[in-house]
């Protein structure tokens, strides 16, 4: 358990039994909290779960999902429950849930985005400070929209930074499911709006960079995520010639080592691959249309690249509280087949940070793979912070002028 100077604790625990891990995690944060985020394996029975929290922390609001690992400052877990206990003292938060993504309305979307909106600023949009505010999501990894869904809560959120995850079920691909209000829901998407008095800030990070070899999808089915054809061939056969891999023995392990990405605005992001199908087609973790070029990228040193991320909001912030991050579990596939998870695990725990590995990361408008996104909270309050930036600023005019930060 850590107890953060910002009021936060989080607490983890691998028991086995839903009661035995919610009994532990009660212990460890106290029944106090105001707001409750927990992630957690999906061989914990769902309803025997949320009737536990519900039990555990009564006056606390209750939202979650399914994981496929946890993140904690103690290292990555296989399976258990991590929990985030935000108190109501220096927190402000609300939430919703929005069902039936699979077929969402968008305008009845951006209606309920608005209206949580004016629960969190009652002053109206201008009173929120954009440096103390951000939006989390949890979506259901199995539903196939998050592009969607992701679209219809930030065009909403009008400038409110967005960060988050999709639920996902130890790469089973059978069930996913999310908590909140005391309910299950599947086919869901969970949305929390925060305003801290602690600076924050959103980032992502990812250890990939584009080769030349290129795939032009000539036959997909974008509902499904499913491609069928690369470069007018049999898309898994395609992929793995060109990768010097056997087609008909592609695993995650394979996708999590040769990336596949979109080029969006002058940028890369990941389209990372979900499974082989016995037909010999792709099926990926974000739609993928015909017509898309896709670029095999190459991984490069996951360590070294998270720990300049992390190292930059560190500076920025003027010190790390604590990070709340999602991360791709491809990422911890690559880390690990290449010896490297240790690395990732130091880090981690010297940054305080607790999240989950996911089925796809949220980042602003963009669903991702193979990324760590997140939410890092500072260590000193943010009118603090900014009075005593505006005390250091005001010196005597002969004063040397502060070095400029670094980009």
């Amino acid at each position: 358990m850590r107890t953060h100077l910002c009021g936060i604790r989080t607490a983890w625990t691998e028991r086995g039994s839903a009661g035995e891990a919610v009994a532990e995690i009660a212990r460890a944060v106290g029944a106090d909290a105001a707001q409750l985020l927990v992630f957690f394996s999906p061989d914990y029975d769902p309803e025997n779960l949320s009737r536990r929290l519900a039990e555990a922390f009564p006056r606390a609001e209750i939202s979650g999902c399914t994981m496929s690992g946890g993140i904690a400052p103690a290292g990555g877990l296989d399976r258990g429950l991590v929990a985030i206990a935000f108190p109501a003292d220096g927190f402000r938060i609300v939430s919703t849930v929005l069902d039936a993504i699979d077929h969402l309305d968008v305008e009845r979307t951006a209606g309920a985005v608005r209206a949580l909106r004016r629960r969190l600023e009652p002053h109206g949009p201008d009173h929120a400070q954009p440096t103390r505010c951000f939006a989390l999501s949890l979506i259901d990894g199995l539903a196939n929209a998050e592009e969607t869904v992701v679209s219809a809560i930030a065009w909403a959120l009008e400038g409110i930074p967005l960060v988050g995850g999709s639920a996902g079920d130890d790469l089973t691909f059978r069930d996913a499911v999310l908590l909140h209000g005391g309910a299950i829901h599947r086919n869901a998407a969970v949305l929390l709006l925060v305003e801290s008095d602690f600076p924050v800030q959103i980032f992502k990070s990812d250890n990939f960079e584009p080769t030349d070899v290129k795939f032009v999808v000539t036959a997909s089915d974008g509902e499904s995520r499913t491609v069928y054809e690369l470069n007018a061939e049999p898309a898994a056969r395609e992929y793995a010639m060109a990768v010097g891999l056997d087609p008909e023995r592609l695993t995650p392990m394979s996708f999590a080592a040769y990336p596949l990405a979109v080029k969006v605005g002058g940028e890369y992001f990941c389209r990372s691959i979900r499974r082989l199908n016995a037909d010999g087609s792709l099926s990926f973790f974000c739609a993928i249309d015909e017509g898309v070029v896709l670029t095999l990228a190459e991984p490069r040193d996951i360590v070294a690249s998270t720990r300049a991320e992390l190292a930059r909001l560190d500076r920025a912030l003027g010190g790390v509280d604590l990070i709340i991050g999602f991360e791709c579990v491809l990422r911890r596939l690559d880390a690990e087949s290449r010896q490297v998870r240790q690395g990732i695990a130091d880090l981690y725990r010297r940054y305080d940070m607790v999240g989950f590995e996911t089925y796809g990361e949220q980042y602003r408008a963009m669903h991702l793979n193979q990324t760590l996104t997140g939410i890092a909270i500072g260590k000193r309050p943010a009118d603090e912070r900014l009075a005593s930036e505006g005390l250091a600023s005001e010196g005597p005019a002969e004063a040397t002028p502060a070095p400029p930060a670094l980009p």
